[in-house]
């Protein structure tokens, strides 16, 4: 089993914007994150520490300026804390192994698949095309994108 971890080399290996992201509780601009319009099949992990976190299948477009998306892969992938920050209530986002900052969820999601959004930052993420997902150890998630066997 594949062991999910923060590492100073990953750390080390990210960009400006990575880590302001995952590591110091940022928001990227709306609008401006590489994975707002991304359609391609697969999934999408920490950037961080590499564990699963949401599967294309489930992305859809909320017009809100960030990617979307109904649920995790796993529900323990994600840990959900209160954020009071910015005189909001809101529920943040972190992924479970790598503690990286996502983004939030809101309970305004599509209801007919369960009624969340996961609002999450491109730059938290990375994404593993599906024709990838068994060379890189992912290959137990494929049967949560499009074109499963």
């Amino acid at each position: 089993m594949t062991t999910y971890r923060k590492t100073p080399e990953a750390l080390a290996g990210l960009t400006p914007e990575q880590y302001r992201v995952t590591q110091q509780g940022a928001t990227e601009h709306p609008g401006t994150g590489e994975y707002l319009h991304h359609s391609a099949v697969g999934i999408y992990v920490d950037v961080v520490s590499g564990e699963p976190l949401f599967a294309s299948s489930d992305k859809f477009d909320s017009h809100c300026g960030w990617p979307s998306f109904t649920r995790p892969i796993e529900p323990a992938s994600v840990q959900e804390l209160r954020d009071t920050s910015h005189g909001m209530i809101r529920t943040e986002v972190r992924s479970a192994h790598g503690d990286s900052h996502l983004g939030h969820v809101f309970p305004d999601g599509p209801r007919e698949r369960g009624g969340l959004r996961y609002c999450i930052n491109s730059a938290s993420l990375r994404f593993i095309p599906r024709e990838d997902m068994e060379a890189e150890g992912y290959g137990r998630y494929l049967d949560q994108v499009e074109g499963a066997r």
